[in-house]
């Protein structure tokens, strides 16, 4: 307790206004980032069973061995994702270079799963999609970090709830989109080409609306 209690600060500034917070393009960066890239996330969370069901056969009964094998792969992302932004901090790096180089790394991890659709081997489809949750985890620990970055402490709450909600409409959105696009094509190569591209471009609208995240910490 006492050890909780050593950290109030007792002369935190009044917290922003939700309209003072949405009206800044730091919050923006943030919450687009998520909107394009959350959506991925849910894809592999609700179809990544159908998927393999549909295109190698499996069976409920068989399916838990693959899907154990990509989560335990993207749990892997979700530690490294925040131990290379805090190792490139340690080395000297700025903030505004020890974060996007990680998004960049985490954007560039996601790319091979462009190719899993056409995959005819049930477990090298696996492990790309694997590295591709990873890679999504690794990029998420980093996006809410930002939000600490961007902002004052006080005012960490409401943005890490509106960017919270800007993924959930994003999530929202893509699974109505998905069961479209499978009903229209019957194909799942779109879906993957859209997840291998998300973050590439999350990542270039983040960099254009707050260009130096150093300067925003100032």
């Amino acid at each position: 307790l006492a050890l909780i209690e050593a950290d109030a600060d007792v002369n935190l500034e009044k917290p922003a206004s939700i309209w003072q917070i949405i009206s800044t393009r730091k919050v923006w960066a943030i919450a687009i980032g998520k909107f394009l890239t959350d959506p991925i996330w849910w894809f592999f969370l609700y179809w990544l069973p159908k998927f393999l069901n549909q295109t190698y056969g499996l069976q409920l009964d068989k399916i838990g061995l693959p899907l154990i094998t990509a989560y335990l792969i993207a749990d892997a992302g979700s530690i490294g994702g925040g131990w290379i932004s805090s190792k490139f901090l340690k080395m000297g790096w700025t903030v505004n270079a020890a974060r996007k180089t990680t998004l960049l790394i985490c954007a560039l991890l996601v790319i091979p799963i462009y190719w899993v659709s056409g995959m005819a081997d049930l477990w090298p489809a696996v492990l790309l999609i694997g590295l591709g949750m990873a890679a999504h985890t690794g990029w998420s620990a980093n996006m809410y970090t930002l939000a600490t970055d961007f902002f004052p402490k006080q005012d960490v709450g409401t943005v890490v709830g509106f960017i919270g909600m800007a993924g959930a409409v994003g999530g929202m959105l893509m699974a109505s989109a998905t069961g479209h696009l499978l009903e229209a094509t019957g194909s799942y190569k779109s879906l993957f080409v859209v997840a291998a591209s998300m973050y590439s471009l999350a990542l270039v609208i983040i960099h254009l609306l707050v260009p130096d995240i150093d300067s925003v910490k100032s």
